[in-house]
């Protein structure tokens, strides 16, 4: 996103330097069989090693990015009370507007405010013996004043859907296992959402937490960020790498899923956003592509399971196997507000 918005670009951007992200074109899976092979490898090595990338050769236009990239400044641009009618502690599904400093990251206080919408279904209230998670499927908010919004986010799951998907295809493909090894876990309501994010700069008390160092507990990523900066990838040393903007790419990440699923093979990398300086905005767009809410994800067979470190075992994150667990946890703890109004004797 610049100003305005990013044009996306249909090709790759020849050499990376060494200190950086990959970059990978996706459009290479619809090339010669060197070409896949390209694509595999690369992905491959990405996805083993550092556990993030550049993505272009993706297929989304300059149009559906401006139309969602424009819709998410106007929003941003509403007189609060506007925002506030479609805050998140209206919403037991934890869809809608959190305000600035509501949200937190390993128990700290995150420096942004956002706008959660995921795919529009009914409500699923849990019946008896039904596990809690399936309260995080249901209805998203609109404001009233901003009908374009509704279009250009549900239309961005969409093609965002469709792309990740077939990354994930090519992803399993590029280790050994079958592409369609993970088809049944998102047949039906895949459990998709993206957020709208402004950091609106430093905190008051200087603090430069914009959302604090983290792994993404489900599937793939796929990020669009604008021209500010900020986000930074954990390297194996403890030190962190900054991602600058790419303009036309999405940068990419594995969740704690995938890696738990290989057995650490596929790198869940943590991940942290700096808040830019004084009062200069920053505005981001992270999708999140994962399975079916009740999905028990089953372990990958690929020919080198047996090389797999292990999966990172964490005793203040544990993992589970069933999608919507980890799900829960993670929103039950990131909006605490929430979760205290419409949930306080589940979380």
């Amino acid at each position: 996103m610049t100003q305005q918005h990013t044009h996306i670009s249909e090709t790759g951007t020849g050499s990376t330097p060494a200190d950086a992200l990959p970059v990978i074109d996706l459009s290479l899976a619809d090339g010669s069989p060197e070409d896949r092979r390209r694509l595999h490898d690369e992905l491959r090595a990405a996805a083993t090693g550092v556990g993030f990338f550049q993505l272009v050769g993706h297929g989304v236009t300059p149009q559906d990015t401006a139309a969602l990239t424009q819709a998410m400044r106007a929003f941003f641009a509403l007189p609060e009370a506007d925002r506030l009618a479609v805050s998140n502690l209206n919403s037991p599904h934890y869809r809608g507007y959190t305000r600035t400093g509501d949200e937190r990251t390993g128990g700290s206080q995150d420096w942004r405010d956002q706008l959660d919408i995921g795919a529009e279904l009914p409500p699923h209230v849990p019946g008896t013996g039904e596990p809690p998670y399936w309260w995080l499927e249901g209805p998203n908010q609109w404001p009233e004043a901003l009908p374009e919004l509704r279009t250009a986010a549900l239309g961005w799951i969409d093609r965002l859907g469709a792309v990740a998907r077939r990354l994930l295809h090519e992803l399993l493909t590029a280790i050994g296992a079958r592409a369609d090894f993970y088809d049944e876990a998102f047949a039906g309501h895949p459990h998709l959402r993206l957020k709208l994010v402004r950091y609106p700069g430093t905190a008051p008390d200087g603090a430069g937490q914009g959302v604090g160092a983290h792994k993404d507990y489900g599937f793939i990523t796929l990020l669009l960020q604008d021209t500010v900066g900020g986000l930074q990838v954990e390297r194996q040393d403890g030190t962190f790498l900054d991602v600058p903007p790419l303009d036309g790419a999405f940068v990419v990440n594995l969740g704690e899923l995938l890696e738990v699923a290989t057995d650490g093979y596929l790198k869940a990398t943590s991940h942290r956003v700096i808040s830019p300086a004084g009062a200069r905005e920053r505005y981001s767009v992270p999708f999140f592509y994962n399975p079916r809410l009740d999905a028990h994800i089953a372990p990958l067979e690929f020919p080198l399971a047996h090389h797999a470190p292990g999966a990172t075992e964490d005793p203040d994150n544990p993992l589970f196997a069933d999608f919507g667990l980890n799900e829960w946890k993670g929103y039950t703890r990131a909006h605490p507000e929430v979760t205290r109004l419409h949930h306080s004797a589940l979380a």
